[in-house]
């Protein structure tokens, strides 16, 4: 039987498979390969009561909280990595603006093995991260217990399986087999973690591309629902090989999401007054584009799978 090609548009794959109340990982890959364009268009479809899961979404869970999409959040941190605060969680968390967001505090390491655990397919995992820290008495998800095999106290990390993860690649095949290279963060366990998946792609290649380095496969298209071409879909985080990350970007936003006023203004010129991707990128410009391309390409050396 023939594969069926699970391609679809980026507001396809929002419409079918990101409904409000979902929780939805995003931002695995930490710094790199943040899936902004299907959080913009997430915020044009008007979602929803969304948790929102991941490790370090630099300002993505801040603009989906701002546009009033997100009412929990299941994170780390929370920012602008390069220039500090996340305006909007600020107000959310301190004046219900533009609606409360319920926050459950998470270590980098901690989210990793609540993730990892749904992976898996086991309740929770074991570690002695977070012991005497704070983080015990803010999230309920981390439970001490006294180890059975040595007697010693420990942290349970009860498992984490998001509703729909969101990953970023550098090239897929239309069944949703994906190649995904450089930092990789939470990104593997995510997809193994989470009921759906949508993986969102700078290249749509060949099969026969995919299946020339089976080891770079990290994302197979069985854990895959929807795959979704979509160029610069991450600026403006970087995507290594593609993009470099534009820090004049979240400079800009820092200055101009301080106030609600700002915030809108910024929302309505960049996310709901634009209808796609490229619509988006054509506002910034070719010589902003230019910038950012890869300047000193360094490919890996031919691998030979023969036998």
């Amino acid at each position: 039987m023939a594969h069926q090609s699970k391609l679809v548009s980026l507001s396809e794959a929002v419409a079918l498979h990101v409904p409000s109340g979902a929780s939805i990982l995003m931002g695995a890959a930490m710094e790199q390969m943040i899936p902004f364009s299907a959080s913009h268009e997430i915020i044009r479809q008007n979602r929803r009561d969304l948790t929102l899961i991941g490790p370090i979404s630099d300002v993505l869970f801040d603009q989906l909280i701002g546009a009033g999409c997100a009412s929990r959040v299941h994170a780390a941190w929370v920012g602008n990595v390069s220039a500090g605060v996340a305006y909007n969680l600020r107000r959310a968390m301190e004046q219900g603006t533009p609606r409360p967001v319920e926050f459950t505090d998470y270590t980098n390491f901690t989210i990793a093995l609540a993730l990892h655990a749904a992976a898996l397919g086991v309740p929770f995992l074991p570690t002695r991260s977070t012991l005497g820290s704070e983080v015990l008495a803010r999230n309920p998800n981390l439970v001490e217990f006294r180890s059975p095999v040595s007697e010693e106290t420990l942290v349970a990390v009860r498992a984490l399986a998001p509703d729909v993860a969101v990953l970023h690649v550098q090239r897929a095949d239309e069944y949703g087999n994906a190649h995904v290279w450089g930092g990789l963060g939470v990104a593997i366990d995510g997809a193994r973690a989470a009921k759906k998946v949508i993986v969102v792609a700078e290249e749509i290649v060949a099969p026969e591309v995919i299946a020339s380095d089976p080891n770079r496969t990290l994302i197979p298209g069985i854990l895959v629902e929807a795959v979704v071409h979509d160029p610069w879909g991450a600026h403006p985080s970087p995507v290594q090989g593609c993009y470099g990350r534009d820090h004049k970007f979240f400079s800009e936003y820092h200055d101009r999401s301080r106030s609600t006023e700002d915030f809108d203004t910024w929302l309505k010129e960049f996310v709901s007054g634009v209808k796609d991707r490229a619509e988006y990128m054509a506002k910034l410009g070719d010589e902003r584009r230019h910038a950012l391309e890869v300047k000193e390409h360094a490919p890996t050396a031919p691998a030979d799978f023969g036998y």
